[in-house]
């Protein structure tokens, strides 16, 4: 039940993304711009510790985009804060 809670939250997610304001979708666009970037110096590191962390923090920077996004345009999307699905998020 919870894994077709999950998969709908993101559906609907993914089709109410289309409806953000454009300035939301700039918040958001800059954010996974960031978080790439971010996961490209991780990709560049060695395995280890430090590369998870910094991995870990693109995940961060990413989420925290879409909160953002979220909170400009809080047109019923679903952001990770409020469906607890994230690599950030702890259930």
């Amino acid at each position: 039940m919870r894994k077709m809670f999950i998969t709908l939250a993101a559906t609907s997610a993914l089709a109410l993304g289309a409806c953000q304001s454009p300035e939301a979708d700039r918040v958001e666009d800059q954010a996974e711009a960031q978080a790439e970037a971010i996961d490209e110096r991780a990709d560049a590191m060695p395995d280890g510790p430090a590369q998870e962390a910094m991995e870990e923090k693109a995940d961060r920077v990413e989420e925290m985009g879409e909160e953002k996004a979220n909170a400009i345009d809080d047109n019923g999307e679903i952001a990770p804060s409020e469906s607890g699905v994230g690599d950030t998020q702890t259930n």
